[in-house]
C-alpha cells in the first residue's frame, strides 16, 4: 500500500478513475491512456498524472499531436521551465531543447548517449524533464531508464551506511569544457549547435544519497556524465568506487526501455532515475524537442553536522 506523502499527490494504492496506467517492465516505468495533452487538464486528471508520475517515475503518453506552446503548457503545471545552457535552443522557444542528429551524421557519441541526470551539475537540479517525439527513425533510437531507488535499496547494508552521508562534485567540464565530448564548435555536419563557455568549469556538491520530497524515498545521486568526484577526495581515489556505482545503476533489471513512434511523449523524474539515448540509427533523422522542469537543492539522506 501506498501511503499519502505529500500534498495528496499519492493516494492510497488503487484504480484510476480518469486514467488508463500500465506498467511496461519491472524495474519502472508506465504508459498513461485516456488522455489528449493538447488539451488542458481538469485538476481530478492532472492528480492522477501526478500519481502515476510519482509512482512510475517515468511515464509514456502516445499519439499525441502538441504544438510547442501546449508542450510547454503542459510542462508548466508541474513548475517553472529552465533553459538549458550550452546547447541552442528551439527558435522562438528558448524552454524547449530540439534535440537532433541528422541521417547525413556519422558519429560515435549522441547527445544523451550516456547515462545521466539532467543537469545535475546545476545548484538545484530539475525535477523532471518532458520530451516529445518529433522525428523517429525506422527503427534504433530508443531511450531507457534507470531506478535510482532500486539502485539505492540493492546496494549492501554496509555501502547504504557508507554512502548516506557522503556528498559528491557534479560539473559539467566533461560534456561541455573546452575538450568536451559533446561540444561541436559550429561543426556542420551537426544539426545541434553545442557550444561551451565558462560555466561549464563551475562545481557544485549533491548528496550521493537523496531523499526524494514525494515519495520519501532515498535514491542513489551519482551519474557518470556530471559526477567528477567524491567531495573531500580526489578523482583518482573517488574513480573505483563511481566506477562501481555507475555499472550498478545501469544494471539491466533496473531499467525499461522506450521505443519512440510519433507523437509519443516521455515525461521523467530526474531525482530518482537516469536515462541514456541509444545511437544505433545512423543514417536516418530523429529529432525530439525537451522541455526541463525547475526543481529544487536535492535533500540529504544524513546531513552532515
Amino acid at each position: 500500500m501506498t501511503a499519502m506523502i505529500n500534498n495528496g499527490i499519492l493516494e492510497q494504492a488503487g484504480s484510476y478513475q480518469h486514467l488508463a496506467v500500465n506498467k511496461i517492465a519491472g524495474a519502472l516505468g508506465a504508459e498513461i491512456g485516456g488522455i489528449d495533452l493538447s488539451q488542458p487538464l481538469s485538476d481530478a486528471v492532472f492528480k492522477e498524472v501526478q500519481r502515476a508520475f510519482a509512482e512510475h517515475q517515468v511515464i509514456f503518453f502516445r499519439g499525441q499531436q502538441i504544438t510547442p506552446e501546449q508542450h510547454k503548457a503542459f510542462s508548466l503545471r508541474f513548475g517553472g521551465l529552465l533553459e538549458v545552457p550550452f546547447v541552442r535552443s528551439l527558435e522562438g522557444h528558448p524552454e524547449i531543447l530540439a534535440i537532433m542528429k541528422g541521417a547525413q551524421e556519422i558519429t560515435r557519441r549522441n547527445f544523451g548517449g550516456v547515462w545521466h541526470s539532467d543537469m545535475s551539475y546545476a545548484p538545484e537540479p530539475p525535477l523532471g524533464s518532458i520530451l516529445c517525439s518529433r522525428v523517429v527513425p525506422p527503427y534504433g533510437g530508443d531511450t531507457l531508464w534507470s531506478n535510482m531507488y532500486l539502485a539505492y535499496e540493492r546496494l549492501s547494508e554496509g555501502m547504504q551506511r557508507m554512502l548516506d552521508p557522503m556528498n559528491v562534485v557534479h560539473s559539467a567540464i566533461r560534456s561541455y569544457g573546452a575538450a568536451g565530448v559533446l561540444v561541436n564548435n559550429g561543426d556542420p555536419a551537426s544539426k545541434m549547435d553545442v557550444r561551451t563557455d565558462n560555466r561549464a568549469a563551475a562545481e557544485v556538491t549533491h548528496p550521493a544519497v537523496r531523499i526524494h520530497p514525494v515519495t520519501g524515498r532515498k535514491a542513489l545521486y551519482v551519474n557518470s556524465a556530471y559526477s567528477i568526484r567524491f567531495e573531500d577526495m580526489t578523482e583518482e581515489e573517488s574513480k573505483p568506487l563511481l566506477d562501481f556505482l555507475f555499472a550498478h545503476c545501469s544494471r539491466p533489471e533496473h531499467t525499461c526501455r522506450l521505443r519512440w513512434s510519433p507523437g509519443t511523449i516521455a515525461m521523467w523524474d530526474n531525482r530518482c532515475t537516469q536515462h541514456l539515448a541509444m545511437n544505433d540509427y545512423d543514417g536516418f533523422d530523429r529529432e525530439l524537442h525537451r522541455t526541463t522542469i525547475m526543481g529544487d537543492k536535492p535533500i540529504p539522506a544524513t546531513p552532515r553536522p
